[in-house]
């Protein structure tokens, strides 16, 4: 009473009937009764019932404790100390009032008491133990729906909080964060996709199994992602938090600061992916005021934001790589493919599989994607699928130990012939940047860390252990001329086989290119090549094939150049569209152009040309089709203008825009010869006309920015596919290299629902997912043609640079996107006929680092398809269907005679049909063999008739533009081809014609005196004076 009437506030009514005030008048009144009257000593006062005021001070008391100690309240916490201290609270009064009323009848025990409540409250009910008076029943009766009204209640409560504490995820204890070791992935929205990539490249390293992964995001869990992490395989590692990383609180929750790494991922299906880049900034920027020890790995989007986040460890813009990646894959076939393979980690570098192979012993890669495919195109691009860039320490290796003091080459060749390895660039101890591909001039260190590509890292492979017992029972080996090599039989648990190059050291060759020397094949003896010197000799650099190009380039340019003014400067462009850009030696014009002739399809008072065509360009178009012209688009044109391509080989470069471009991207691309733009679409057919993609020898299709949003989320990429498929069918001797959303959709490419090899890769990729594989898709024919390219495929190269630092400096170094003084770029080279003699990869690899000091890392394959017949062709068998001749002969001379007239299809169509009936209605012997190319025939009748009326549409929209129909070759495709990547095949590996071999060939300027390049500076710093453009920001 006294506590009721100090915490008196307001209604007095409301004091009165508290519960707890009733309580105390219940137990307290009758007390002080029997002190005045006497006679009333031996009544019965339910003190029990102070179990309720018990509950009531406990829960007061825990809360003034949360207060004391400054501590936030857990509200599960006192949800279950509430839910518990009723349930005892009910139960105890019930056992104490069946006790006491029972006394006038069973006379029953506390223990049988118990027993009552129990048996009753879990409605169990055995009848051994029953109230035998009213007032016992009574009582039973009230508590039963005290806990009916009451416990629901409480359990309601519970079960909300629950529910809310998983979705928010609850918290990281800090006692975990200290003994254990965890990531913080921080994302906008989490896409069951993202996830698992992220899941399989990070846990795809041995020495991550131990990590935990905690998940920090604003949105709510989805169904998808929720079954995967209630997956064992995850659930024990991975830890999904509800939560922004602008609070403090959510923040401390992750323990970001006792956190190993923070993975920062940008929202690439935002609309605005500005704003989507402002959320990734302030993001880093929270992170890294709350914990600025932690080590930051950021996706950013947009170029011009990426300045705002240079404090970052490692950074990642999506535009530039990906526009820097479509650009070297109009120039160097399926560079995507290239990069895409080398970032990822294959099935069979797999944790459980080098955790097995730590334990077993066993040096085999095991399960290789495509090893249990009968075709062997995809076994060997799956075996080769499986190489990546590792890095030793020169002192420490086994493979390059030998070469410290030789040449970078030298060291390159050896190694590869050796062990099947290929050394592709070095970098010094007391220097950050990455060299790749020095040259021949640079001689190696003990203190360098060599980069290499090869199957697994020299750790984990065989030559390890058995260079240990081969030290035991013989001297050291130096490798002279043509020795025999000690290695021969552990080459084989590579995968490679180690040969033995013939006459390498006898004589030189006198060129450096890859012509037949002149005393090749005397006597039938295989032409020799000169060995690699282990020093270079300067005589041998001097003839490098490309700095004689340049020079003649340079020095002496032809009398059409001249006349036609293409004379280029070489220097840095005055003008950039944004900070943080990397600058790099380019070809240039002297003057900048004005902006009205960058419009390729309007004249000005320059010139009058409105289309392609009329141009006169001597090398075929590169056209790009995008939305908008970004600041990324300008990553495009810088690699296609470099200072180490050719000048004759510059490719014109259109720009077909959905929308006009402004004027600071105007500025920025005037100072590039042959850059053209033009405002139009894929959609429209005169567009594609006009901007000359019948003289084109790429088109490259940019994913737009305004689709990547759907509602739908696969469905993104419909808008492009479609568009593509339209061009694959008007153009099919175009090479169209096209931009996607999802990986996934990679399969509508070129689409054709009855061809059997399709379906036949279709079933291949779904048994390579059920096993595991991280790129199930790799076999589709588009993605190892290096036709469709995904960008969040490389998402994994931000995840596996926290286990390798400097993959994202290797692959801005290869797409061109950095220039290291002294480092080496990426181009490639097509064996010819005249190219044959080399015979294998060995012999290529020896005869580059002779000549041109050029380091080969892969080979672009293109076959023929054997199992399905092309659309384009129709083959009769003339010995089953000698009556069909004259009909053959029909279709041909009809075909030839066919006019722009489109009634004549119809009949054309109508004929086919007729003959094809024709052929059906013959039974032959041999049915089974015959029916399948009846109905081949028949089909392929068919398509060729629609393929010609494609080409007459073609033709007739470009009579009516007025522009000549005569380069328009409607049935040249090379739909009867697959291509694929072999990444750093063994030394045995055949050439066969038509290879296109990646090289990483040395930087040409650093062979040319410091002198020699200053001459093109002053040119870029007198025009850098006059043009002080404002940079956008």
């Amino acid at each position: 009473m006294l506590l009721s009437y100090l915490s008196y506030k307001g209604n007095i009514w409301e004091q009165i009937l508290r519960i707890p005030f009733l309580l105390e008048i219940i137990n307290a009144v009758p007390f002080i009764i029997t002190i005045f009257w006497p006679v009333l000593r031996n009544l019965f006062i339910p003190v029990f019932l102070n179990c309720w005021l018990a509950k009531h001070a406990l829960e007061n008391m825990i809360n003034d404790l949360h207060r004391a100690i400054q501590r936030t309240q857990s509200a599960m916490f006192n949800q279950v100390l509430i839910l518990i201290s009723t349930l005892l609270c009910l139960i105890f009064t019930c056992i104490c009032g069946i006790q006491h009323l029972e006394r006038a009848g069973n006379k029953l025990t506390l223990f049988d008491s118990l027993y009552f409540c129990i048996v009753t409250f879990s409605t169990v009910g055995f009848g051994d133990v029953t109230p035998k008076i009213w007032p016992s029943k009574l009582l039973v009766v009230i508590m039963i729906c005290v806990a009916l009204v009451v416990l629901p209640i409480q359990f309601e409560q519970l079960a909300y909080l629950w529910m809310e504490r998983q979705k928010s995820g609850g918290n990281y204890s800090r006692h975990r964060a200290q003994t254990e070791k965890h990531v913080v992935l921080c994302v906008s929205s989490l896409k069951i996709d993202l996830l698992m990539d992220f899941l399989n490249e990070f846990y795809a390293h041995p020495r991550l199994q131990d990590y935990y992964v905690v998940i920090l995001c604003p949105t709510e869990m989805d169904a998808q992602v929720r079954r995967v992490l209630q997956i064992p395989m995850w659930s024990q590692r991975v830890i999904y938090l509800q939560g922004s990383a602008l609070k403090d609180q959510d923040l401390l929750r992750a323990k970001m600061d006792d956190a190993e790494a923070c993975f920062i991922l940008s929202s690439r299906c935002e609309v605005d992916r500005t704003a989507a880049d402002h959320q990734t900034i302030l993001r880093a920027w929270a992170v890294k005021d709350f914990a600025p020890n932690c080590p930051l790995y950021v996706q950013i989007l947009k170029p011009e934001n990426k300045f705002h986040i240079k404090f970052a460890d490692h950074v990642v813009c999506e535009e530039e790589f990906k526009y820097a990646m479509l650009a070297l894959n109009c120039i160097c076939p399926a560079t995507s493919t290239l990069i895409t393979l080398l970032v990822h980690t294959s099935r069979g570098q797999t944790a459980p599989w080098e955790a097995f192979r730590q334990l077993t012993g066993t040096k085999q890669t095991l399960n290789r994607e495509g090893q249990q495919s009968p075709e062997q195109w995809q076994k060997m691009y799956g075996r080769c699928s499986g190489n990546e860039v590792y890095h030793i320490n020169l002192e420490e290796s086994t493979f390059f130990a030998e070469y410290e003091g030789k040449s970078f080459t030298y060291a390159s060749f050896h190694a590869h012939k050796k062990f099947g390895v290929c050394l592709i660039g070095v970098r010094k101890e007391d220097n950050k940047n990455i060299l790749l591909n020095p040259g021949p001039r640079y001689i190696m260190s003990s203190t360098d860390i060599c980069f290499y590509i090869n199957i697994t890292k020299e750790e984990n492979s065989a030559f390890k252990q058995q260079e240990k017992h081969r030290n035991k029972h013989e001297s050291k080996l130096s490798y002279h001329g043509t020795s025999r090599l000690p290695v021969h039989s552990i080459i084989a648990s590579m995968g490679t086989v180690a040969i033995d190059l013939q006459d390498t050291g006898c004589r030189t060759s006198s060129r450096p290119t890859l012509a037949l020397p002149s005393e090749g094949g005397k006597e039938g003896r295989r032409p020799s090549i000169a060995p690699v010197l282990e020093v270079a000799d300067s005589s041998s650099l001097q003839t490098c094939d490309l700095l004689s190009d340049q020079s003649e380039d340079e020095t002496t340019p032809s009398d059409d150049e001249v006349s036609e003014g293409l004379e280029y400067a070489k220097g840095y462009p005055p003008y950039s569209p944004y900070i943080g850009s990397s600058p790099t030696f380019c070809h240039l014009l002297h003057e900048k152009v004005p902006f009205c002739c960058l419009r390729l399809d309007k004249g000005c008072q320059h010139n009058y040309y409105e289309d392609a065509k009329a141009y006169g360009f001597k090398n075929k178009l590169i056209i790009v089709a995008a939305e908008t012209a970004g600041n990324g688009l300008y990553n495009f044109i810088v690699p296609l203008r470099a200072y180490y391509r050719p000048k004759k080989e510059l490719n014109p470069i259109v720009l077909l825009l959905d929308n006009p471009p402004d004027m600071h991207f105007l500025d920025a691309i005037c100072w590039f010869p042959m850059v053209y733009y033009m405002v139009g679409s894929i959609d429209n057919l005169d567009d594609l006309l006009r901007c000359g993609v019948t003289f084109a020898a790429n088109m490259v299709v940019v994913d737009k920015e305004s689709t990547m949003s759907a509602e739908e989320d696969y469905m993104a990429d419909a808008k492009t596919i479609v568009n593509v498929q339209t061009l694959f069918r008007l153009f099919s001797s175009l090479s169209i290299i096209t931009e996607l959303t999802h990986p996934a959709n990679m399969r509508f490419m070129q689409f054709r629902a009855k061809d059997c090899y399709s379906l036949a890769l279709s079933k291949l990729e779904k048994k390579e997912r059920e096993k595991g594989s991280n790129l199930a898709f790799m076999f589709r024919l588009p993605f190892a043609a290096g036709r469709v390219f995904s960008i969040s495929m490389l998402d994994t190269l931000l995840y596996q640079s926290f286990v390798k630092d400097y993959m994202i400096s290797i692959t801005r170094l290869l797409l061109g996107l950095d220039t290291t003084p002294g480092s080496g770029f990426l181009c490639s080279m097509k064996i010819t006929e005249e190219d044959l003699w080399i015979r294998t990869y060995a012999r290529l690899y020896q005869k580059l680092c002779s000549s041109t000091g050029d380091i080969p890392i892969g080979v672009y394959r293109t076959e023929s398809q054997k199992l399905t017949t092309s659309e384009s062709q129709i083959s009769i068998s003339v010995e089953e269907w000698e009556d069909t001749k004259e009909q053959i002969n029909y279709r041909s001379n009809h075909r030839n005679s066919t006019s722009s007239d489109q009634s004549d299809h119809p009949l054309l169509r109508r004929k086919s049909m007729q003959w094809a009936r024709r052929l059906s209605r013959k039974v032959p012997r041999h049915f089974g063999k015959t029916a399948e190319k009846i109905s081949q025939q028949r089909m392929n009748l068919y398509r060729r008739s629609e393929r010609q009326e494609l080409a007459e549409l073609v033709k007739n929209r470009m009579k009516h533009l007025g522009l000549s129909p005569a380069g328009y070759d409607e049935m040249n495709d090379h739909q009867n081809t697959l291509s694929y990547i072999l990444i750093n095949p063994s030394p045995d590996t055949r050439l066969e014609l038509n290879d296109i071999v990646y090289l990483i060939r040395p930087d040409p300027l650093a062979y040319v005196p410091n002198t020699a390049p200053r001459r093109k500076d002053s040119f870029c710093n007198t025009v850098g004076q006059d043009t002080r453009e404002e940079t956008q920001l």
